[in-house]
């Protein structure tokens, strides 16, 4: 198996890892922030461990702005996911946080100084219009809260990425184990206030989402993406927010509205056109 293959079934392992996120949610009886607190805890320990074991030979520098920034983003990104996922359905969450890279481009231009192209702008206008239709119905207090934190978790995520590309010289890993680690700090008051319930699915669940869901997907999707193109890696996770809804269809039943999977598709087909577009110029200037 040469290099790029190599690296696009990294990120398609990374991708399938990640879209068994809402199922889990749903069927762990916690409050959303021990959740969040219990599974970055985990993700931390297990990332610690790998950072020791692959031992690397120079030290990466670490901006402490963009290193900091990065952690912080990416530990807000798991609170509001995981309290939307119990607020809305895990269909609305993950499509309207699929929004992301849109809200990277834009963001990009404010932090790294790195201006949208057309195409971003086109791409945003359609998102917008994707988010239009998520709000057609389910507005009750639940279900609008439930979105409204997923389009901030979705912009979260965008920066996060942002922070991540200025670390240039940095280690991505240290990031997300800071981001962890500050998750799980942050939710320990919570886990005082609503102790979980402990007994064998509870303790697998959450181990499965700490080791495999984010610690494991988050070491093969950095694999993966130093071994294929970004808009390669891009497409290839769209595997997430494809299944993402359908395991939790399968096992519990919840179905998304016509109008929240018609916007979650504008959303995908919005997002892939801008960066497929991208990638023709990125070509082209080469």
């Amino acid at each position: 198996m040469n290099k790029q293959m190599a690296g696009q079934m990294a990120v398609l392992a990374a991708a399938f890892l990640w879209s068994t996120s809402g199922l889990f949610i749903k069927l762990l009886d916690w409050h959303p922030m021990v959740i969040a607190g219990s599974r970055s805890f985990i993700a931390a320990l297990f990332l610690i461990i790998a950072r020791f074991v692959s031992l690397p030979s120079k030290a990466a520098k670490n901006e402490p702005f963009p290193l900091w920034a990065c952690a912080i983003a990416f530990a807000f990104t798991l609170f509001t996911y995981v309290i939307a996922n119990k607020l809305t359905t895990a269909a609305n969450v993950i499509l309207l946080q699929y929004g992301a890279p849109i809200w990277a481009a834009l963001l990009g231009w404010f932090f790294a100084k790195e201006k949208p192209n057309w195409e971003h702008w086109f791409a945003l206008v359609f998102v917008m219009g994707g988010l239009l239709l998520f709000f057609r119905d389910g507005l009750d207090s639940g279900a609008l809260m439930g979105n409204m934190l997923a389009i901030f978790s979705g912009i979260l995520l965008g920066s996060h990425s942002v922070f991540l590309r200025m670390l240039k010289n940095g280690n991505p890993i240290d990031a997300l184990l800071l981001g962890h680690t500050i998750c799980a700090i942050l939710s320990i008051p919570f886990v005082i206030l609503y102790p979980p319930s402990l007994n064998i699915a509870s303790v697998l669940s959450i181990s499965y989402m700490g080791i495999f869901q984010m610690g494991l997907a988050s070491i093969l999707f950095s694999y993966g993406i130093k071994r294929v193109r970004a808009i390669q890696a891009m497409l290839t996770a769209i595997v997430d927010p494809i299944l993402n809804p359908v395991w939790v269809l399968a096992i519990t039943g919840e179905k998304p509205s016509i109008s929240a999977l018609a916007g979650g598709a504008i959303i995908i087909i919005a997002v892939v056109a801008s960066s497929l577009i991208g990638m023709k110029r990125a070509e082209r200037s080469g």
